[in-house]
């Protein structure tokens, strides 16, 4: 049953809720305001079309206009984050064409698509950069494709999406796409000191959230010497009750960013050194139980079943040099970095394993149980690269880069009663498996890129990369029922060869025609050593077709269209034999689609949005089958049929977005925005069938086919409104206004043992959410 709250908590939140919605009905006494006390011309805040035009980016690893770049980018703002009080990766999910952000509960337990480019294996296909470092695993054994890295976005001046394969300048796990996080830097003139805060009601939640930062600008020595330092902490209330015990709001979550950045600028060179440290620290899932059948609540709204807590944690410490040094004939940049990752996950496996109790050991009832994964990581970074001016027809960039990554998974799962106590003896807290997984990747990199200019009309970029890797891992099970003791190690080598050319035709001032052919890979490695499983699975690759438009048309409108076309070979996907999971490389599959992006001026004071993408993402061959004998019987099994669509991805997704600014008398100015935002429906996974045979393979004994969950599509509405002069920013939001049940993400809980669907899990978008901030700055 879904609680009712007591009485002593409504009046806090009916204060909250009304103080947010008086915020955010002061927008329709807008045009009153302005006729009763005019703006003077140096008040107004609105962007204007030149603004519009001047966007920087590094995509290319030097600054350039956005609009010049035959690419297909997208920039959230410091300004967007702030508003719509962005605080994980889903949140921007709206602003970017093409960009599919699975999440499975909590921040940081996310996957993360580009233009239908799914990871199907174990690592990513969509890479994340902190300025000029590259965050996050690249091999095969951390699991990067479930946990994306998903920073609280604080101290951040933009985050730069790029879409399509990125393989020339930003190396492994990019073939989809890449996330790029830009900093602010310290400034060098001015001491600033920031102070804000929040309070936040979920639907569904008792407690109220809340949220502080701070953060610090001080020059140390005038045009020289700066440092800039932030801390940011937000505390999520839980809204996801437990049929189990009858607790209410299990999910409670909290997220801290803390930042140190030193800047040191002389006349030639510049040196950056960077600190960051992020957690997050949640109670449990937010995800909802359904009913197999039906898909509808299986115990009530926003409540979920758990014998077992599910906690995840996640500690990411950060540090990175990097190095600007104008030689004079071109610029010289060392870019390193060092990190540390430590995440801990904890699935409830009562329904998976809970019945080993009374069915194989044949004590009187069944138990609980939890499967743990902890994985750790350190990563060292280098990259040299020397960059020539911008200051002729001829740009180039050449460098190398080094990267190594000390990695351990751990598995862990046991038995023990379904109070948490141990087992009758002589059982007692049953180990069913204790695997370690230490594993090493190693890449080493050379590329290139260069663009040519013509003449005025025609310019064509071009580059290359090739990159060698070498890994190792063993896999060690010390104790348990589930899988065979003992130890086995493997290792593998490969080289990749990467390229893109993008030649780019001026049609007039305002409009570029481009089109850009580019290659990008995931890296394979070492292979479980298990019967019926490859000893090493290769590389993924792929190959990406792009025809873009970026114009501005009358002076006030932005319009970006692109197609695209992507081949996919050798795509890594996950297989189980007996039991043991390995990977394998299936057939072919591709992504076609269109992306669209308008921006409309409409005044000094109103700006509509309206972005969106269609994308076809299928399979073209079925994935391999796997044979694996199993006495009498020969079992055969695949995991994906040619026509099946590559997982959360919405064939269609758009969004629509309206800006308002108002000056105000005193300095002040008022903003109230607005975005609406469709997902379509979405399959969970791809279509398995098993059939098993006599031992001579001469009769079909059974054909089991499994077809993929379908995730329904759900729209969503969001409203954001703020009062600020030039110290004080007071800031009302409401997110899921209609308080929609959308999902990003279901799978279904089967007994290990007795193969029955006891139920299906999925994560629903935050219910509706009041927010209040303020902030000021001095």
């Amino acid at each position: 049953m879904h609680k009712h709250h007591t009485r002593e908590r409504a009046p806090m939140r009916r204060s909250l809720t009304t103080a947010i919605s008086l915020t955010l009905a002061l927008g329709m006494a807008g045009p009153t305001l302005a006729q009763q006390a005019p703006a003077e011309a140096g008040d107004a805040a609105a962007p204007n079309a030149v603004t519009l035009d001047e966007v920087v980016v590094t995509a290319n690893k030097r600054v350039e206009n956005i609009r010049e770049v035959a690419s297909s980018i997208s920039v959230i703002s410091e300004e967007k984050i702030e508003n719509s009080h962005a605080t994980q990766l889903s949140d921007f999910q709206a602003s970017v064409p093409g960009l599919a952000i699975n999440s499975n509960g909590s921040p940081g337990r996310t996957t993360v698509s580009l233009r239908g480019v799914s990871p199907l294996s174990s690592s990513a296909t969509v890479g994340t950069y902190l300025d000029e470092t590259p965050l996050g695993s690249s091999g095969v054994y951390q699991a990067a494709n479930f946990f994306a890295l998903d920073l609280l976005p604080y101290d951040i001046q933009r985050i730069e999406v790029l879409r399509g394969p990125q393989g020339t300048l930003y190396g492994a796990s990019t073939m989809g796409g890449l996330i790029k996080y830009v900093t602010v830097a310290p400034d060098l003139s001015s001491t600033e000191f920031r102070v804000g805060g929040g309070l936040s009601s979920v639907e569904g939640a008792g407690d109220l959230g809340w949220d502080a930062r701070f953060g610090a600008n001080i020059p140390l020595v005038t045009d020289r010497v700066g440092l800039r330092m932030s801390y940011a902490v937000n505390e999520l209330p839980g809204y996801i009750d437990n049929s189990v015990d009858g607790r209410d709001d299990i999910n409670d979550a909290k997220q801290t960013s803390a930042r140190a950045a030193l800047r040191w600028q002389e006349d030639s060179f510049s040196l950056d050194l960077v600190a960051m440290r992020q957690t997050i620290d949640s109670d449990n899932n937010a995800q909802v139980a359904l009913d197999p059948v039906s898909q509808e609540p299986q115990f009530g709204d926003l409540t979920n079943s758990v014998w077992v807590d599910e906690p995840f944690t996640k500690d990411v410490d950060f540090y990175s040099a990097t190095l600007n040094w104008n030689l004079g004939w071109a610029d010289f940049v060392s870019a390193t970095g060092y990190s540390e990752s430590s995440s801990l996950f904890r699935q409830d496996a009562t329904v998976q394993f809970g019945q080993v109790a009374n069915l194989l050991l044949h004590l009187p009832a069944p138990g609980a149980s939890n499967f743990d994964i902890n994985l750790d990581m350190d990563k060292f970074t280098q990259e040299f690269r020397l960059v020539s001016h911008a200051d002729g027809a001829f740009e180039w960039m050449a460098g190398v880069f080094y990267t190594k990554e000390d990695a351990t998974q751990t598995q862990f799962a046991q038995l023990y009663q379904r109070d948490g106590s141990p087992l009758p003896a002589p059982f007692g807290n049953l180990v069913l498996a204790s695997i370690l997984i230490p594993s090493d990747y190693k890449e080493t990199a050379v590329f290139a890129n260069g663009s040519y200019r013509f003449n005025d009309v025609f310019k064509i970029d071009a580059g290359i990369r090739y990159a060698e890797n070498d890994q190792k891992f063993s896999q060690t099970v010390t104790e348990g029922i589930l899988a065979p003791i003992g130890s086995a190690s493997n290792s593998s080598s490969e080289d990749v060869f990467t390229w893109s050319v993008s030649p780019q035709l001026k049609l007039s001032e305002d409009a570029m025609l481009y089109a850009r052919v580019a290659t990008g890979y995931q890296p394979g490695g070492p292979n479980v050593l298990v019967p019926g499983l490859p000893s090493q699975v290769d590389s993924s690759t792929l190959t990406s077709y792009e025809l873009g438009l970026k114009s501005q048309l009358f002076d006030n409108v932005v319009f970006d269209l692109t197609g695209f076309y992507i081949d996919w070979s050798d795509i890594q996907v996950a297989s189980v034999v007996n039991n043991i999971s390995g990977l394998v490389n299936a057939g072919k599959a591709s992504t076609a689609g269109v992306e669209w992006s308008v921006l409309l001026h409409a005044s000094d004071r109103l700006d509509l949005g309206f972005n969106g993408a269609y994308t076809n993402a299928q399979l073209d061959e079925n994935f391999p089958v796997i044979s694996v004998p199993s006495g009498p019987f020969l079992v055969e099994q695949t995991s994906g049929l040619k026509g099946d669509s590559l997982p959360y991805v919405p064939e269609w997704s758009w969004a629509g977005t309206a800006d308002y600014t108002l000056p105000l008398d005193g300095g002040w100015n008022a903003h109230f925005g607005g975005a609406v935002r469709f997902v379509d429906e979405r399959e969970n996974g791809t279509t398995e069938v098993q059939n098993i045979f006599d031992a001579a393979r001469t009769t079909l004994l059974a054909s089991t086919r499994t077809e993929p969950l379908r995730v329904e599509d759900y729209w969503s509405l969001d409203l954001n409104a703020d009062f600020s002069n030039e110290n004080w920013t007071l800031r009302g939001y409401v997110k899921n206004v209609t308080d929609e049940r959308g999902y990003q993400s279901i799978g279904d809980i089967a007994d290990a043992l007795t193969k029955q669907v006891n139920k299906l899990v999925a994560a629903p978008i935050q219910p509706r959410t009041f927010g209040i901030e303020v902030d000021y700055r001095f």
